[in-house]
Formats: structure tokens, C-alpha cells, sequence
């Protein structure tokens, strides 16, 4: 009997001990995110002495969302095609190119929208989510949802959509709305998004991170109806958000040059607005090289910011180094490499901007950036530009990541774990193989705030070197997710209002 209570007084000893350190841990943890959240809410609001203007562009959409594993069924015949697939290949004509399509991005928990031709698939689709018990109504698209979040943080919004008058029931009190009348044949553009969680598995599949998949079939917003609603006496502000624009993505216009005509019609809007309106461009999921050859002729030229996640970085970054794109990327990944693209796209689109502003004299130096990923927010903004608050910004996009995808005003702690390290390095790259002046690494305990902030000079050509603050904020991650749609736009709209 005696060595089996030996035994039995080991294993409990061992067990308690597991117990202990997992509760110290644990209470570790909770310290930390508890310093972090204080630290962020101390920064996160300004004082304004006026109520800055935003113009925002194009569209809006009804946004019918159900929980991805729930509203499909996984089939085996998938596994074989699933694994055939040409990563190049995102065209949806049918029903098994579309579950090819959320397969993939569903396993890299990376965020994508695609368009589809096939009306009649996709009206099935909605017409099967709208009696599932998970579905969801809501107003959405970019524009829409930017709009919201800048009214909820205290700017005056116009809003450049059309909507059935239905819809406009949902658009919340105080957005100004273009003036438009729909007629009796008008219908509201669906997305159908198909949500999912950290962990879920569908077959064999298990996503890495919480994100989300979106269809549609859109009439209205690729040909953005709404931009010549926006009159030019209405077109006088603080700032001018262009977004929306990856609904042309794939979309099969009536002629070969209707798309580079729109987009060209967009330029005009920007470069009609007073020099003294800053103009921002937030970026999207798009496959169609094309397209995004067409955006770095016609928008980028003409932004001052730019706001992206983890994957729309790495795209566009791949298209302006090779001309190619780049469907997904690390859905959470390091914050040297995220700072390196983040430079690397800065100083592309800026040489362009210094060897042209001298015969076009509307290009506009890009001075913000602004990337969201799930463990970090990054600001970069140029010394001496209109931008202002950055740290401010940092912090309330960060908590504005929480609560959002927490659908919750109140952070709790308990519910909220910490990604970011507190330490990082500023690049992958070695100091010597640079001519940029900047610190190789960031103690974020060192700096005596949750936001680590720091100065750069960036050399953009033989010329210019550009002096840049950049900002990091680290982001309290929800544990459990409920709703992933939108969480971008509301980030970004957030970490704008601040800034102007």
C-alpha cells in the first residue's frame, strides 16, 4: 500500500503544481492586458474645437450574414478539387468554383469578397441563408459602414450611396445621403457572408484565425451610380474617403473600357477637391491584376492615405514590385515584416510621386498608412503632414479591433488575450543594407506606454529622404468572436476621425 500512496502523493503534487502555475499565468496575463487596456483608454479620444467634415464614396450593399460552418454542408468531392486548385484561379461560375474559392481562404483565415456572374447560384444561396437560423441582416458596404463609425465618432458624413427607400430605414440618424430616388425597379445589392471562427473546422479544414468569406452578385456598386450624385458644391470638407471600388473586381462590364472610364471619372472627383481636403483610399481584396494596375494609375496618384490589412498589403506590394498578386499571406504575421512592406509600398508610390509632380501637378505625395492586422495596429505618417494625433489614432483603432469584433462597448479583460510581443524588431532586413535611419529594435515596456512610438528617415530616391512617425499598438485580441464583417472599416474610420 505505501508505495501506491508514494505514487499518488506525486501525481497530486504534480497536478496542484500544474493548477498553480496555470492560475499565476493566468493572472500574469490578466495584469497585462488590464495595464495595456488602461494605457489605450487614456489615449484613445481628442478634444476638438471644431467637427471636421467627411465625404465618403461609393455605395452600399444589404449585408446577410450566417455562420459558414453551419450554413454549408462539406462534401468529400471537394478534397480532390480543393487541392487541385490554381491559386490564380477565382473566378465563381458555379457551386463547387465557389466552394473551391471559400476552401482556400478559409484555411489560410484569410478575408476575401468575390464576385459572381452566376445569378441564379447566387440568389439560391441567399434565398437558402435567409431561412437559416444563424442569418443576420444588416446595412453594409465600405462606405456605408466608414460612415457610421466617423458619425459615432463625432464628424459630419455625407455619404455618396444609393439605397431603396427600405434601406434607408437602416442607415443610422445624422449621415447626410446624396440626394437620390429610387424607381419602383431599384433593388439593393446583396453580399452573403459566411463567418467563421478561430479553430472551427469544415472537413478537414481548420482556420487558423476568426474572419470572414463574402459573395455577391452586385449591379449597382461596380458601376459606381452614386459618384456624380456627389455635386461639386457638395464636395468641400476635411476629408475624402474613396472606397468600395473592389466590387469592380471581375465584373463583367458592358465594354472593354468602362471600368478604366469610371475609375478615371474618380480621379476627376479627387483632383476637383481643394488641395486642403485630405483624401484617403482604403484598399480591399482584389484579384484582377488589371484592376490594380488601373488603381495605381488612377487612385493611389492621387491619395494621401491608404489603409489595408496583413493580406492587402502583401498584394499590393506584389504587384508594384513584380506586376503580379499575391491571394494570401500570413493571416498573423511579424511586425518587422509588416513594418518592411509598409516602407517598401511607401517609398514605390512616393518616387513615383517625386518623378511626377512636376508635369502633374494634382499627384499628391502619400503621406499615412495606415495597417490593421489581428495583433497589431501600424500608423506611419510623414513629419510635418496635415495628419494629426497619431497616437491617438493607434489606440482608438485598436480598441475599436475589440469591441467591434466583441460586439461590446465594454472591454473585459478576461475576455481579451495579448498577440503582440513586448519586444520587436523593426525590420527583418540588416541595418547595412539600407540607407533608411532607423531603430533596429522596440521595448514596449521600455516606453513607458502600451503605443511604441518612433522616428524614421526613409530613403524614397537619390534625392529625398523623407522624415516619418510611425506608431504601433498592440491589439487586445477578443477571445471569442462575434462578428468579423466590417471590422476593417470601422478600424480604419476610427483611426481617421482622430486624425483630422
Amino acid at each position: 500500500m505505501i508505495p501506491f500512496f508514494k505514487y499518488f502523493t506525486i501525481s497530486s503534487f504534480i497536478a496542484l503544481f500544474a493548477i498553480i502555475f496555470q492560475a499565476y499565468f493566468e493572472s500574469g496575463q490578466l495584469q497585462e492586458v488590464t495595464e495595456v487596456l488602461s494605457s489605450l483608454m487614456k489615449l484613445e479620444n481628442v478634444n476638438r474645437k471644431s467637427i471636421p467634415k467627411v465625404i465618403i464614396g461609393y455605395g452600399s450593399c444589404s449585408d446577410l450574414t450566417v455562420r459558414a460552418v453551419d450554413f454549408l454542408n462539406y462534401s468529400e468531392n471537394f478534397k480532390e478539387s480543393f487541392s487541385q486548385r490554381d491559386q490564380n484561379d477565382d473566378e465563381i461560375n458555379t457551386f463547387d468554383d465557389f466552394m473551391k474559392s471559400f476552401l482556400y481562404y478559409f484555411s489560410k483565415g484569410a478575408a476575401a469578397e468575390r464576385y459572381t456572374p452566376n445569378k441564379e447560384m447566387f440568389l439560391n444561396l441567399v434565398n437558402i441563408a435567409k431561412k437559416h437560423e444563424s442569418h443576420r441582416w444588416e446595412l453594409g458596404g465600405n462606405a456605408a459602414v466608414m460612415g457610421t463609425r466617423f458619425l459615432i465618432e463625432k464628424t459630419e458624413v455625407l455619404l455618396a450611396a444609393t439605397m431603396s427607400d427600405k434601406q434607408k430605414t437602416h442607415l443610422i440618424n445624422g449621415i447626410d445621403l446624396v440626394d437620390f430616388k429610387p424607381t419602383k425597379d431599384f433593388v439593393d445589392d446583396i453580399h452573403l457572408i459566411l463567418e467563421y471562427k478561430t479553430g472551427e473546422r469544415f472537413g478537414e479544414h481548420v482556420a487558423p484565425r476568426a474572419n470572414r468569406y463574402i459573395i455577391h452578385s452586385d449591379a449597382n456598386n461596380p458601376l459606381i451610380i452614386s459618384l456624380e450624385l456627389l455635386k461639386p458644391n457638395a464636395l468641400k470638407g476635411d476629408l475624402f474617403v474613396v472606397s468600395g471600388l473592389q466590387m469592380m473586381d471581375n465584373y463583367p462590364f458592358s465594354s472593354p473600357t468602362l471600368r478604366s472610364e469610371r475609375l478615371e471619372a474618380v480621379k476627376n472627383q479627387i483632383i476637383s477637391l481643394d488641395k486642403k481636403t485630405l483624401t484617403h483610399f482604403e484598399m480591399a481584396s482584389f484579384v484582377e491584376i488589371e484592376l490594380l494596375n488601373d488603381l495605381t494609375k488612377y487612385i493611389l496618384p492621387y491619395s494621401d492615405s491608404i489603409g489595408l490589412n496583413e493580406q492587402e498589403i502583401d498584394n499590393l506590394l506584389h504587384v508594384l514590385e513584380s506586376g503580379k498578386i499575391s491571394l494570401v499571406a500570413n493571416s498573423n504575421p511579424r511586425v518587422a515584416t509588416t513594418l518592411d512592406q509598409m516602407r517598401k509600398v511607401f517609398k514605390i508610390l512616393n518616387r513615383n510621386y517625386f518623378a511626377n509632380r512636376d508635369t502633374d501637378k494634382n499627384v499628391r505625395m502619400l503621406s499615412r498608412i495606415h495597417i490593421h492586422t489581428l495583433a497589431f495596429q501600424l500608423i506611419l505618417n510623414v513629419k510635418d503632414s496635415k495628419w494629426k494625433n497619431i497616437k491617438t489614432a493607434a489606440a482608438k483603432s485598436s480598441l475599436i479591433a475589440h469591441r467591434h469584433v466583441c460586439q461590446t462597448s465594454y472591454v473585459n479583460p478576461d475576455n481579451a488575450i495579448l498577440v503582440l510581443d513586448d519586444s520587436f524588431s523593426t525590420s527583418i532586413e540588416e541595418n547595412a543594407k539600407t540607407d533608411d535611419v532607423r531603430p533596429k529594435r522596440i521595448d514596449v515596456k521600455k516606453s513607458g506606454s502600451a503605443i511604441s512610438c518612433w522616428i524614421e528617415k526613409l530613403k524614397v530616391d537619390e534625392k529625398n529622404l523623407v522624415e516619418v512617425k510611425i506608431c504601433v499598438a498592440p491589439v487586445l485580441v477578443c477571445r471569442e468572436a462575434k462578428k468579423t464583417v466590417g471590422a476593417g472599416d470601422n478600424i480604419s474610420a476610427s483611426g481617421l476621425a482622430m486624425q483630422i
